[in-house]
């Protein structure tokens, strides 16, 4: 790892900090963890895991830029998703996970254009830094949206209206598995001195086991990773939603892609300081940890939930679907704003970037169709 970027002192002591609590985890818990427990709390112990403290994440001084980030005309083209999916059931907007909270800004700046701004918009954010920097942002650019944000600790009880899961799903603690000849083992981690190590062994979680059972046979060697926490998400938000739609936009594969022959490394990739690499024991707490979605595992929890798998496309079909062209009819296409928006929309759209790989789920609960994101290129036949 010597050709990523040098962390300041000040990180590399909070990333040691982080590290002596994994240590005593791995300890207390006879000397392995699973990958999953490792992943929530690198990412996730309070004060110290990626998302739980403070340093920066996105944009072009942190470790990778998103969707909003890029353009955004990302979020203006989502409203128009939200105010088709408002119209029919009412409600608000919760957003999982806001991130700078630029989707957000964008989002409801459209719907205010449109006469369609939600009675609230809801934020559900685990990091308190984050939580702060949204709150900032929209103090800073649209001050008077600000008394419809809600920022919540917990999922509301009830709930109708919009789910938006934006680069949420891959950012879920999954399970590491290796085929062996004798079947699948769970891959953890463990210490040899005060080295962090993997360690593979026989699964002893039912629920991991019975999640090994959908999965097609591999040669020996092939590694890859299960998501339990995702589906567990799409229970969870049944239970509470009356009335509404789960959009999930992510990268990610249907199963037969996800678990391809060829993909025998897995998915798991880490970021730091954009860069991508795939060793998640450098630095912990200072970098991201993600894995791709098995998109098939989640329709396939909604439909076990009660919950109608609606829609399934590629990003950049959506995103035309629901008008992104539209928003340059106004401009010169000699003009520099021209070219800087086209720049954007480029990265949205193109295969090579962000067109092909990221996904776009509709989940719904009494919520009738068609929707506007999904009237061409619906690949729900592939899940």
């Amino acid at each position: 790892m010597s050709t990523l970027p040098t962390p300041a002192p000040e990180a590399l002591d909070h990333s040691g900090q982080l590290r002596r609590h994994i240590e005593q985890a791995i300890e207390a818990a006879g000397g392995w963890l699973s990958f999953a427990t490792y992943m929530e709390l690198t990412l996730y112990a309070p004060g110290l895991g990626y998302y739980a403290a403070g340093a920066g994440k996105f944009g072009a001084s942190g470790d990778f830029v998103t969707a909003p980030e890029i353009s955004s005309h990302f979020g203006r083209t989502l409203a128009r998703q939200a105010e088709q999916v408002l119209s029919r059931t009412g409600g608000d907007i919760l957003e999982l996970g806001a991130g700078s909270g630029r989707l957000a800004l964008d989002i409801l700046g459209r719907l205010a254009e449109m006469n369609g701004l939600p009675g609230r918009y809801l934020i559900l954010e685990v990091s308190p830094d984050l939580r702060q920097r949204q709150r900032d942002l929209f103090a800073a650019e649209r001050p008077e949206l600000l008394d419809r944000m809600v920022w919540l600790d917990r999922l509301p009880d009830r709930f109708n209206g919009l789910v938006l899961a934006n680069e949420v799903l891959d950012a879920l603690p999954v399970h590491l598995v290796r085929w062996g000849r004798a079947g699948i083992e769970e891959r953890g981690v463990g210490l040899a001195g005060s080295e962090l190590i993997w360690i593979d062994r026989a699964i002893s979680t039912p629920l991991l086991k019975q999640g090994t059972l959908a999965l097609p046979a591999q040669a020996p060697g092939y590694v890859s990773e299960i998501n339990l926490a995702g589906p567990a998400l799409i229970q969870t938000l049944a239970d509470r939603l009356g009335q509404g739609l789960m959009l999930f936009l992510d990268y990610g594969f249907p199963r037969a892609e996800y678990y391809h022959p060829q993909r025998d490394g897995g998915t798991l990739m880490c970021h730091y300081r954009h860069h991508a690499h795939t060793d998640p024991f450098f630095l912990p707490g200072l970098q991201d940890i993600t894995a791709h979605v098995d998109f098939t595992a989640i329709a396939d929890a909604a439909q076990d939930a009660g919950m109608a798998v609606m829609g399934y496309s590629n990003q950049a079909t959506f995103l035309i679907n629901c008008g992104l062209l539209d928003g340059l009819g106004g401009l010169d296409p000699r003009s520099r704003e021209y070219l800087q928006a086209m720049s954007g929309i480029q990265k949205l759209l193109q295969p090579t970037e962000m067109g092909e790989l990221f996904k776009v789920l509709a989940i719904g609960k009494n919520v009738p169709g068609p929707l506007l994101g999904f009237s061409r290129g619906d690949r729900l036949h592939s899940l």
